[in-house]
């Protein structure tokens, strides 16, 4: 298993929403929990939507009032839980670690883990993938489709940056190839 960190500019951001937290909002964070125990929604998207809908809160600054609240659960402070909820699939995972191969040999190459997909980052995402049914996944890159006739246009709008305009369906581990390796080579480069 590859060890997932965070580009310095990611550390960076997450330190600045917790620090701007209470000048952006008019609350702390341990104010701001409190105000999320009278939610009366559980799961987390949930949660997420009854801030926003009645205190305001954005996304990124409810998230990080709900894992305050509920530091055990699944969130950018575990990431390999993350990767373990979201890489069920024998077949999937397979293919992941197959391309997790071909990022560790390309320098400068962050791997990061997001609840609904794993990327990978220079200074900025330039390659993300997800799971798909059936064993399968999807790889997203920083890539005009041209580049390789693997690749396909991003046409279904992905939950990772709109950045990454090309996708390749990928059905087992053998896919992932000396040509999958070269075009996340120059995904990396591009980013």
């Amino acid at each position: 298993m590859t060890t997932i960190q965070m580009t310095e500019r990611q550390k960076t951001w997450f330190a600045s929403l917790q620090a701007n937290l209470e000048a952006q909002t008019g609350r702390s964070l341990d104010a701001w929990v409190e105000v999320l125990k009278a939610c009366p929604e559980t799961g987390r998207k949930a949660q997420a939507a009854w801030l926003k809908a009645n205190h305001g809160l954005g996304i990124n600054h409810a998230s990080t009032v709900i894992s305050a609240a509920d530091p055990g659960g699944l969130g950018w402070d575990d990431p390999d839980g993350l990767r373990a909820a979201l890489w069920k699939d024998a077949g999937s995972l397979a293919i992941l670690e197959a391309v997790e191969r071909i990022a560790a040999g390309v320098d400068g190459v962050v791997p990061t883990q997001r609840k609904g997909y794993t990327a990978w980052s220079r200074s900025v995402q330039f390659a993300a993938m997800r799971p798909l049914k059936g064993g399968r996944a999807l790889l997203g890159l920083k890539l005009e489709p041209e580049a390789s006739a693997r690749l396909s246009a991003a046409v279904r709008k992905e939950s990772w940056s709109e950045r990454l305009t090309a996708v390749v369906e990928l059905d087992a581990a053998a896919a992932v190839d000396g040509e999958i390796a070269r075009v996340f080579a120059a995904a990396a480069e591009r980013g």
